[in-house]
C-alpha cells in the first residue's frame, strides 16, 4: 500500500475514459463538480454534461428521463443529499422503471471530518439498499473504484456508487479485477474473518497483522458489493473459520454487518462481530479522531476478532 488517492478522484478518471469510449455517456452534478470531481468530464465534454444546481430530485429526474432514451447517465452528489433528499425520485423514477442511471455519490461516512453530522452520511447504504433493482458498490481503492465504475457502465440498470472524500491507499495492482457481486480475499486465513467495506480496507489489514503478530490468522475480505452480496463468500468463512468481524464507516443498522448477518442466520449460522458506527450522529472533527471516538479503529476491529 503505498499511493493514497479518493476514490471520487478515481471515479473522475474513468468518468471521463467512458465519455471517450461511449458517446451516450452523460455527466450530472448538483452545482457540487468541484467536490464530486465531475468538473473533469465537464472540461473534457461540456455538451454532455448538466449542472442541475442544488436540485437533486430534479437531477435524478432529469436521468431518468434521459436513460430511457438511451443515454447511460452518471449522475453525482455528496452521498447525504443523493441518498436523502432525492429519495423518492430514486426509488420511482429510477429503480421502479429500472433506469440506467449511476449513481455516483461521495463524501460518505465519519471520513469527511470537519463538515460534522449533516454531512457524515452514516445510513446511505441502508437507505440504497433497501430499494429493489439497485446495485450497491463501495470500492476501496483507487484500481477497485476505477475498475467496478467502469463495470457500472457496462451493465443496464441502476446503480448507487459510495465514494469517499479522503485519500486512501492503493491496495491492488493495476491489472487486478473486479466483479460485481464476488468479494476479493485480500489476506488468506482460517482463524477469524474480517469483512470490510470501502475506505476501511487500510484499517482492516493493519487489524490483520497486528493479529498475526499475536498467532491468530485472520482472512481479510473486501465486499466491494454489498448488493447484490457475495452470500458464498460469507458462508464459507463462517464454515472454514471461528467468526466474522464486519467493519464499515457507516451505520451497523442496516450496512454492511446487516447484510452480512442477513446471509448468516438464513444459510449457516456463526458467530458475528460488527465494527462501526453505533446508532448515532456523527460530529465534526478530523477523521482519525472520530474514528477513535466511535470505535472504528484498528485496535477496535483487533478487540472485535478476539471476542470470536
Amino acid at each position: 500500500m503505498a499511493d493514497k488517492i479518493a476514490t471520487r478522484d478515481s471515479f473522475a478518471k474513468a468518468l471521463v475514459e467512458l465519455g471517450a469510449e461511449n458517446p451516450n455517456v452523460i455527466a450530472m452534478n448538483a452545482d457540487l463538480s468541484a467536490s464530486t470531481k465531475t468538473a473533469d468530464f465537464e472540461k473534457a465534454y461540456p455538451e454532455r454534461f448538466i449542472n442541475a444546481g442544488i436540485a437533486e430530485c430534479n437531477m435524478l429526474a432529469m436521468a431518468a428521463g434521459m436513460a430511457h432514451c438511451g443515454k447511460t447517465v452518471f449522475a453525482s452528489s455528496f452521498c447525504m443529499f443523493a441518498s436523502g433528499r432525492a429519495f423518492e425520485i430514486i426509488r420511482n423514477s429510477i429503480a421502479h422503471t429500472n433506469a440506467n442511471v449511476k449513481l455516483c455519490a461521495s463524501h460518505g461516512g465519519l471520513a469527511v471530518g470537519e463538515d460534522g453530522a449533516t454531512h457524515q452520511s452514516v445510513e446511505d447504504v441502508a437507505i440504497m439498499r433497501d430499494i429493489p433493482n439497485m446495485v450497491v458498490l463501495s470500492p476501496a481503492d483507487d484500481v477497485s473504484a476505477r475498475k467496478l465504475i467502469k463495470a457500472c457502465a457496462a451493465f443496464e440498470g441502476p446503480a448507487y456508487v459510495r465514494l469517499g472524500r479522503a485519500a486512501a491507499p492503493v491496495v491492488y495492482p493495476e491489472d487486478m479485477e473486479f466483479t460485481i457481486g464476488k468479494a476479493v480475499t485480500v489476506k488468506e486465513g482460517n482463524d477469524v474473518t474480517i469483512i470490510s467495506t470501502g475506505c476501511m480496507l487500510e484499517t482492516c489489514m493493519k487489524a490483520a497483522e497486528q493479529l498475526a503478530a499475536e498467532g491468530i490468522k485472520a482472512r481479510v475480505l473486501d465486499m466491494h458489493t454489498i448488493k447484490p452480496i457475495d452470500a458464498d463468500a460469507i458462508v464459507a468463512a463462517a464454515k472454514e473459520t471461528k467468526g466474522i468481524v464486519t467493519v464499515e464507516d457507516h451505520s451497523v443498522i442496516g450496512g454492511l454487518g446487516s447484510a452480512v448477518a442477513e446471509v448468516l442466520c438464513t444459510q449457516q449460522p456463526a458467530k458475528m462481530q460488527m465494527v462501526g458506527i453505533k446508532d448515532t450522529y456523527g460530529e465534526s472533527g478530523k477523521p482519525d479522531e472520530l474514528y477513535e471516538k466511535y470505535g472504528l479503529t484498528v485496535k477496535d476491529v483487533v478487540a472485535a476478532a478476539k471476542a470470536l
